[in-house]
């Protein structure tokens, strides 16, 4: 089996290491992640400027470096830096959480949906990091779901993102299947001034959650089990489909 890796933490982040040594031991394995942080990229492809690589390493697996995206990331890795299109594309473990909404603007989600797009099984793994220390564990959590995805694929269209609670592998309750929740929407983005009075805007961390009920992958993880939700890629809502056509018969073409 090959796997393509990457993240939206950059080649350098512990996370997507981590990950990369557990996963050496099940496949073939290709890292090919961006050059510097690029979390909330969603799945931005790079087409205003051309796309740099760098070689960092081929032992004891090869790891590339770019100046583009995650989705960037997945198309190079695919199409031009493995001698083989991947069987599976598996981006993490990213430093935070990629709950609820959060997977709207996630380019560790971003990733693993790009190489859903190109026809590869895909996860995408998510440390929910309290002090940073238990990468093994969500390390631990990607190596089990890559091998049962292996043996039993998702249908063409699904992703499945998983959420891995900080905590040491002994500690963890178990692994519940969860939807995706919802965060508080509210303004957070910080208003202040540049050194020379200018005005700048940041925006501002996550808020907490809204819709964190039983069943959804907020609440699993505050409960200490792994949450494994999946994702559709294909966007429609095919229940809305037929109350469309109700009131679309009765717009005039006049």
């Amino acid at each position: 089996m090959k796997i393509l890796i990457s993240n939206d933490d950059g080649f350098r982040a512990r996370g997507v290491n981590v990950l990369a040594d557990a996963l050496s031991a099940l496949a073939d394995i290709t890292v090919v992640a961006p050059d510097r942080n690029r979390s909330a990229a969603s799945s931005s492809l790079t087409i205003d400027m051309p796309l740099r690589v760098s070689k960092i390493s081929a032992d004891p697996y090869f790891i590339y470096s770019t100046s583009g995206s995650p989705a960037d990331c997945v198309h190079l890795g695919s199409y031009r830096l493995m001698e083989n299109m991947p069987d599976m594309v598996v981006s993490g473990i990213n430093h935070g959480a990629n709950l609820g909404d959060d997977v709207l603007y996630s380019g560790t989600v971003a990733a693993a949906m790009e190489g859903r797009h190109l026809g590869m099984s895909a996860i995408a793994v998510s440390l929910v990091m309290q002090q940073q220390k238990n990468f093994i564990t969500a390390a631990h959590f990607a190596s089990e779901m890559v091998k049962n995805l292996a043996s039993f694929p998702l249908e063409i269209n699904k992703i499945l993102n998983i959420n891995v609670p900080d905590l040491p592998l002994d500690e963890i309750k178990g692994l519940k299947i969860t939807r995706l929740g919802s965060r508080h929407r509210q303004d957070t983005i910080i208003d202040t001034k540049d050194p020379k009075g200018r005005r700048i805007y940041w925006l501002g961390p996550p808020t907490d959650g809204e819709d964190v009920g039983e069943g959804t992958d907020f609440h699993a993880v505050s409960e200490g089990y792994v949450s494994v939700t999946p994702i559709s890629v294909d966007f429609t809502d095919h229940k809305a489909m037929e109350t469309l056509h109700l009131w679309l018969d009765k717009v005039g073409m006049d």
